[in-house]
């Protein structure tokens, strides 16, 4: 196409796009769009119609871009460094004892045919940094269901060399993941999540909201284990995208809030995000390695930690 010829192609399209034929001249590339999307959520969910047995709680890789966005979130909230928040995120991925245990107890599980056996962390990836990090003496987790972010936590916990998971679920037949090594540091508790979070006594470091996903439940187990909280201690919720609950508390306590969307691979799950409330700054979540307990600075998100 000559120079000529270029220049009035280009003016006929934006005499087009001015017009009111403008719209229906686009309606075949938003289409093709709209076909192109449709043909990728349906290849995800023809494969996990033929190769995934979940249909709850969905597991699933996380992009590389998100894992490294993940790598970044940890780090600029715990103060380790990115180099050492890739290498905490590696070391879960990599795990072949916890990904042999996880595919033999879900093999001799009788819920075996609603669930994968292969480890796909996903989401918990987080929960794991920051275990590593942050280096928690009190764990407490609600919504166990099968167990995998119990023994994930439980590894991160093993390799600490410290610190204990109290694990509540309501329902008998849950935490079935929960067996060999890691149960030496899991206490799990069969009870209504108000219920035993009030019996709990203070010192929890870090409390993992995996439960019922309502905005009156969440608010309500964030103001039940308030008062058992360590003035360290960080509160995470596994599925911040779902309500605002976590912000919402983090704002009327004092508490400042970050969020990190999860975006999975080859899945048709759109993804999750996990939030985190906190009285400290960001990065002053960091272990110095001089006592069992983590550095922890500030009682105020404004304030500056100490050098």
């Amino acid at each position: 196409m000559t120079g000529v010829a270029s220049v009035r192609v280009k003016g006929l399209r934006r005499w087009v796009a001015a017009s009111r034929f403008g719209a229906l001249a686009a309606l075949p590339l938003r289409i093709a769009l709209g076909a192109r999307h449709i043909g990728t959520q349906t290849a995800c969910v023809f494969r996990y119609l033929v190769h995934s047995h979940e249909h709850t709680n969905f597991t699933y890789e996380l992009t590389e871009l998100n894992t490294a966005h993940l790598a970044w979130w940890v780090s600029n909230e715990t103060g380790v460094t990115l180099g050492e928040a890739k290498r905490l995120l590696e070391e879960a991925t990599r795990d072949e004892a916890l990904r042999d245990h996880v595919r033999d107890a879900t093999r001799t599980s009788s819920r075996r045919r609603l669930a994968d056996e292969d480890l796909r962390l996903h989401k918990r990836l987080g929960w794991y940094a920051i275990v590593r990090a942050t280096r928690p003496e009190r764990v407490v987790e609600t919504g166990t269901d099968k167990g995998l972010g119990s023994v994930l936590v439980a590894s991160a916990l093993l390799r600490n060399g410290i610190g204990r998971l109290t694990t509540i679920d309501l329902n008998p037949a849950s935490g079935y993941l929960i067996g060999g090594e890691y149960a030496k540091v899991i206490d799990v508790v069969l009870d209504d999540s108000l219920r035993a979070i009030e019996s709990l006594s203070p010192g929890v470091d870090l409390f993992i909201h995996d439960s019922l996903h309502t905005r009156s439940h969440e608010l309500a187990e964030y103001q039940a284990i308030e008062p058992k909280l360590t003035d360290r201690a960080v509160v995470l919720s596994d599925n911040a995208h779902a309500t605002d609950a976590l912000p919402a508390w983090a704002e009327l306590t004092g508490r400042r809030f970050s969020y990190w969307l999860d975006c999975p691979l080859n899945h048709w799950y759109a993804g999750a995000g996990i939030g985190l409330a906190t009285t400290a700054p960001s990065g002053c979540l960091l272990h110095d390695g001089s006592t069992e307990r983590a550095r922890w600075t500030a009682a105020t998100p404004n304030q500056v930690p100490d050098e």
